[in-house]
């Protein structure tokens, strides 16, 4: 049996653009690209063909939407407006800590998060209170082409925690999102409704009924 946790407004909550259009606007100009003068709809169209349930990177789309209107750029400067654009201020939510060592006394710990910004989860994590090492494996949707609740993001998740879908806890506030972990048979804990304050005692209910059920 393994823990996942979703990462934004689960563990932590942080500062998102208001307009992120003209947040990333802002960060090109900064670094000397052009940007168009209808960009507000350019941002908004979409420019990549794309699975349903796979994930673009938004320095992808943004550097499509760029190209649409005859703008080209370094592939570094976008990523690194992109990468300034979202850059958070984090706050720890309470009990996140507790909760994430109770899983971790139990056996793998990991995070799976829907993000489409290169490194805005890690960057996340460091700047948080929680330890990352604790950690035994970190999944973005950004790295792994795949948004929850598709089955393949679990799928990945399980896989760098080396156990089956089916052993998984995930924990989240997104039931449409993170409730795609029933979809693949393990078992989702909704914070909304057992608050992270509970998460230790419930996820210690889970493993002493799996010591039973293997007794």
């Amino acid at each position: 049996m393994a823990v996942t946790f979703d990462l934004f407004d689960t563990l932590v909550t942080v500062s998102r653009p208001a307009d992120p259009a003209a947040a990333v606007a802002s960060e090109l100009q900064t670094r000397g690209v052009t940007v168009p003068s209808d960009w507000e709809t350019a941002y908004r169209t979409v420019h990549v063909e794309s699975q349903r349930g796979s994930e673009v990177p938004l320095s992808t789309h943004i550097n499509a939407a760029l190209e649409s209107r005859d703008v080209s750029a370094p592939a570094e400067y976008i990523r690194h407006a992109v990468t300034a654009a979202f850059d958070p201020t984090v706050q720890t939510r309470p009990n996140a800590i507790t909760a994430v060592e109770t899983a971790v006394a139990n056996g793998p710990v990991g995070i799976l998060s829907n993000c489409s910004v290169s490194q805005l989860v890690h960057r996340t994590l460091m700047r948080s209170d929680i330890d990352r090492s604790l950690f035994d494996a970190i999944v973005t949707s950004v790295d792994c082409g795949w948004r929850k609740p598709h089955p393949r993001a679990f799928q990945a998740v399980a896989k760098s925690l080396r156990v089956d879908p089916t052993s998984l806890i995930h924990i989240g506030d997104n039931p449409e999102t993170d409730g795609g972990i029933n979809d693949v048979g393990g078992h989702f804990h909704n914070i909304t409704k057992t608050s992270l304050g509970q998460i230790s005692t419930a996820l210690d209910g889970e493993f002493n009924n799996n010591d039973s059920n293997i007794n």
